[in-house]
């Protein structure tokens, strides 16, 4: 349950998720269960969404949840766009 803890630390905040599938997600975590973290993914810039591509300029997609088993790593992602 190291991720779960985790992620309820970070809720609210921008975060990168590495997952078992090798995708990586950017979001701010909106709410954290016990199966899943609910992320909302930064589009455009540096940004990556679960359904891909990259887009021109800034926002956030729609939420969508990431199983907590297949979480391979997680940091904050302010420490990536300094």
């Amino acid at each position: 349950m190291q991720y779960y803890d985790l992620c309820c630390r970070y809720r609210g905040r921008m975060v990168r998720i590495n997952d078992r599938h090798g995708r990586t997600h950017v979001g701010r975590i909106l709410n954290v269960t016990q199966r899943q973290v609910f992320i909302q993914p930064m589009q455009g810039g540096r940004g990556f969404g679960y359904f891909g591509g990259y887009g021109y300029g800034y926002g956030y997609g729609a939420a969508y949840g990431v199983a907590l088993g297949a979480i391979t790593g997680i940091a904050l992602a302010s420490l990536f766009f300094i």
